[in-house]
């Protein structure tokens, strides 16, 4: 017997769409992450992007549990002496870009190096409910009915 080992050209990416709307953002982005690297098929390999391509809407209603909206905070730097800059988990959420909470906590949980940022690419990330990908006729993942945990409410 021997191991399988899926080549690029073997594999098969869906198109999944996750509505993120009340979910927990830690335990959200774990379940992007596993199906981003394709940890979910059986055909799991390693060294080759073999993940999904996953679509995320209304970013802008995930939750945080706890004090996180204002003791989290991501610091920046302007590349200019004294620059760094620091931003709370609710200033981001409430601004212009609440997609990159989302983005940002997606991106740890993958590994760094050339197939990481590869397998970042199949992240699209929307803060409202509209996106331009119904050509693809994506697979709807409910995340908020895997476990009781992970919808909070107000």
């Amino acid at each position: 017997m021997k191991t399988y080992s899926a080549k690029p050209a073997e594999v098969v990416k869906k198109w999944v769409l996750i509505d993120a709307d009340g979910v927990v953002l830690g335990r959200l982005a774990s379940v992007i992450a596993n199906h981003l690297r394709g940890k979910h098929k059986p055909t799991y390999t390693p060294h080759v992007d073999c993940g999904d391509n996953i679509i995320v809407i209304n970013a802008d209603k995930v939750r945080v549990t706890g004090n996180k909206l204002e003791d989290k905070v991501f610091y920046y730097h302007t590349g200019h002496p004294g620059g760094i800059k620091e931003r709370s988990w609710g200033k981001i959420l409430g601004g212009k870009h609440p997609e990159r909470l989302i983005i940002k906590a997606v991106e740890r949980m993958v590994p760094r190096g050339p197939l990481g940022r590869q397998q970042m690419k199949n992240l699209r990330v929307y803060a409202g409910t509209n996106h331009p990908h119904e050509g693809q006729q994506p697979v709807t993942l409910d995340v908020a009915a895997m476990n009781p945990k992970n919808k909070r409410t107000a």
